[in-house]
């Protein structure tokens, strides 16, 4: 491990042993994102409805934005990340995909985050996770696919044959 922070990809059991539990999330708090926000999120991703089903965890230090007083959630740490950050898909294939991740270092607060409502930076949010143990390759290929408009199964059969 780094005393910096990164992302780095891991194996599904030490995925599973470190992040099975909540109380495995730094902070002083943890809860859940709203299945309201978990919709707002597959809507600014441009995924099909009810397309994201596994539990999306927070922790930190406060819960709630401390101008508007809205719990805030992944909704606001992906609005925040689509600004320039990531793109919508590497976004959806952490969300959905088989493979693991883990931020390493020292759990300070994460940069960058603010309110979705009112802007506000958001600062003491420690950790996010989802549980999502199985979405399947062929449908997470056609969340992409229709992501991108339906366009990239598209795109590549009209492709040129030399």
């Amino acid at each position: 491990m780094t005393s910096e922070r990164e992302t780095v990809e891991v194996e599904p059991a030490l995925f599973q042993a470190v992040y099975d539990s909540p109380a495995s999330l730094p902070g002083r708090h943890r809860w859940t994102t709203p299945e309201t926000d978990v919709r707002r999120i597959e809507k600014l991703l441009g995924m099909p409805p009810r397309t994201i089903g596994a539990p999306l965890w927070v922790s930190g230090d406060q819960p709630d934005c401390p101008k508007c007083d809205r719990r805030i959630t992944w909704y606001d740490i992906v609005s925040s990340a689509l600004k320039g950050v990531h793109d919508p898909t590497m976004i959806a294939t952490v969300i959905l995909g088989e493979r693991r991740y883990v931020n390493t270092g020292l759990p300070d607060a994460i940069a960058g985050v603010r309110c979705a409502d009112c802007r506000t930076p958001i600062e003491g949010l420690r950790s996010f996770k989802c549980h999502n143990w199985a979405y399947a390759f062929e449908e997470l290929t056609a969340v992409r696919e229709r992501m991108a408009g339906g366009s990239l199964l598209g795109e590549q059969r009209r492709m040129p044959v030399d």
